[in-house]
């Protein structure tokens, strides 16, 4: 049993020995707290290729299947990204706080993968609030950034409504039901009767405040515009990938049987969240409103996937996690540099950064590309296999609507590459000094979304490796 839980015990005694060395190290030496972190996580990531992690355990309730582990790896790998992104910016910003912070995102991380194993509901509780929790504290972590208070008690009271609606769904399904597990017999007869319904209505609007859907968006832009730079790149990552791994399991291994039911609701959840999502970020002038407002248009193709209500939209959500965490990661590391360079987030701030950074333009332009699904960037692959998920399925009015939305989105991607590349604006043509954590971190996410763009056969394999599981 305890073989199956080896990667949530390796990252514990991981956290546990971080912990220790933060109390002992000086203040000076902490730096090193990061680079530790980073080697905690690059070891559990080996440890994700053992054969002998799978099972299940606890009567079925916890589950490392493979699509657990594929998605833990997907975790592993956004949050080794974000720690080593981390590394210049907690030394300067958080001196003496820097164990804090990477125990935080370490904690948080361990939430995620004990929420994508669960396979009862309370259970999946206390996954989410473990990985919840520390992203409230980390969103008010930069306390020099006025707006920090702020995105932190908004993202902190969306997200107890959140745990709310959770536990208030949690005992109508089991009233329904008579169980909190959903590999039972019993709910299938349950949910169909008006209770069970209605338990269903409230999780799903408790999993839609996770991964930011419409209409419960609204925290993220001022979350994101206050929070440490490096932390949001993680932030409008992996939760939202968490959120969506429990939401594909529980949808698709209950509610399997009565997916003709609740697709039609999928469907409008999608072609509003992707509506709301694109429109709100075409008059946006801070990078970092502008790329959480086009964070959420993304969950809305995402939710085609689901939708689809096939193993194939499902195979082809998992490819576009790795292609979104890739793409957004990157972009935010980009508005990192160019925030310290400028002191600024505002778009004019990127106004001929060819000329002060031709490494740090062309990765951002890249970023975009793959975000806008431009040939052949990974993220081109990404929305082509779900536009054709969702068009097998028949929806071929919201693959209309979602490749206009594209168009539009194109506009404001472009916008800022026209600012990098063309528009004049400021005249500082002083280089930009680019933190070596930072370079790696970037150069690591352009080399994947090109790579994996031109060979994109890798990313489809992980991702049919991932559901195979599923029937």
């Amino acid at each position: 049993m305890f073989k199956l839980l080896t990667l949530e015990i390796a990252l514990t005694i991981g956290i546990f020995v971080i912990f220790l060395l933060d109390l002992f190290l000086q203040r000076e030496t902490k730096k090193i707290l990061g680079y530790l972190s980073f080697l905690l996580l690059i070891i559990v990531l080996g440890i994700s290729m053992s054969k002998s992690i799978y099972g299940t355990a606890f009567s079925g309730t916890f589950v490392s299947d493979s699509f657990a582990v594929t998605m833990k790896q997907i975790f592993l790998i956004a949050t080794g990204l974000a720690v080593l992104g981390s590394i210049s910016h907690t030394e300067k910003k958080l001196k003496g706080r820097e164990g804090e912070y990477y125990l935080l995102l370490l904690f948080s991380l361990l939430g995620m993968m004990i929420t994508v194993s669960s396979r009862e509901l309370l259970l999946l509780l206390v996954g989410f609030e473990l990985m919840s929790i520390p992203l409230y504290v980390l969103s008010g972590f930069d306390k020099e950034n006025p707006r920090s208070v702020e995105g932190a008690l908004k993202i902190f009271m969306f997200g107890t409504v959140s745990s709310a609606l959770l536990l208030l769904g949690i005992g109508i399904f089991f009233a329904a039901t008579g169980t909190t597990s959903w590999l039972a017999e019993q709910p299938l007869i349950g949910l169909n009767d008006p209770l069970g319904n209605l338990a269903l209505i409230i999780l799903l609007a408790g999993f839609g405040f996770k991964i930011a859907s419409f209409p419960f968006q609204f925290w993220v832009p001022d979350t994101y515009e206050g929070a440490p730079t490096p932390f949001v790149a993680f932030l409008s990552v992996a939760p939202k990938i968490a959120g969506f791994g429990i939401l594909f399991r529980f949808f698709f291994e209950a509610l399997e049987p009565l997916a003709s039911t609740w697709t039609i609701y999928i469907i409008w959840l999608s072609a509003l969240t992707m509506i709301v999502g694109n429109l709100l970020a075409l008059p946006q002038r801070n990078i970092k409103r502008l790329l959480a407002y086009s964070g959420i248009a993304h969950i809305g193709y995402i939710l085609l996937g689901l939708a689809s209500g096939s193993k194939f939209g499902l195979e082809m959500s998992v490819f576009y996690f790795v292609a979104y965490l890739f793409s957004n990661m990157g972009a935010f590391f980009v508005a990192e540099v160019v925030h310290r360079a400028t002191g600024s987030d505002d778009l004019d701030s990127y106004s001929r950064l060819y000329r002060r950074s031709p490494f740090l333009s062309l990765a951002m332009l890249v970023f975009l590309l793959s975000l806008g699904g431009i040939p052949f960037v990974i993220g081109f692959w990404a929305k082509l296999y779900i536009f054709l998920a969702a068009a097998e399925a028949g929806y071929i009015f919201i693959v209309f609507l979602g490749a206009l939305l594209t168009v539009v989105a194109l506009s404001y991607y472009l916008n800022i590459a026209r600012k990098m590349y063309i528009e004049e604006g400021i005249k500082e043509t002083s280089r930009i000094s680019i933190p070596i954590d930072l370079k790696i971190s970037i150069g690591i996410s352009t080399l994947a979304v090109i790579v994996l763009g031109l060979y994109p056969k890798g990313v489809v394999w992980l991702a049919v490796k991932a559901i195979s599981n599923f029937q």
